[in-house]
């Protein structure tokens, strides 16, 4: 309820670990039907990477919003670096989404960012989000 994404883009299922404006650690099932595995690709499903980020950074921003100047406001994202991929995420897998703050200056934040499925990183990135309206 703290952020404003909705189905189908809604990426994360649950949050599991919430230190406000500091940390979070989220989690996703991914399901055979979701909808980005109709086209990418038919006979090889496999998470598209960017959605793979973006779900980190879903759970990045309940951890920035669920910090009480920030209730409301609409994150958007600002830079992503360092951005790397490990790992292919596929139906069944689980994605646990850790997000920690290592900045924050006034609307802008930065967080080191993850994605794991088990021991393994699928991806990981250092994501700037600023907050508005």
């Amino acid at each position: 309820s703290l952020i404003p994404h909705r189905p189908p883009f809604l990426l994360v299922d649950e949050i599991l670990e919430l230190d406000p404006g500091k940390r979070v650690v989220g989690r996703r099932e991914i399901r055979a039907d979701d909808w980005w595995f109709a086209g990418h690709f038919p006979d090889r499903p496999v998470m598209p990477g960017v959605l793979t980020i973006e779900a980190i950074a879903q759970a990045g921003a309940v951890a920035v919003l669920a910090d009480e100047a920030n209730r409301g406001k609409i994150p958007f994202f600002a830079g992503i670096d360092g951005c790397r991929f490990k790992r292919v995420v596929e139906p069944g897998d689980v994605l646990t989404l850790e997000c920690e703050f290592v900045r924050v200056r006034g609307p802008i934040a930065k967080g080191e960012g993850r994605a794991r499925v088990g021991d393994e990183i699928a991806a990981e990135a250092m994501l700037t989000v600023f907050v508005g309206e």
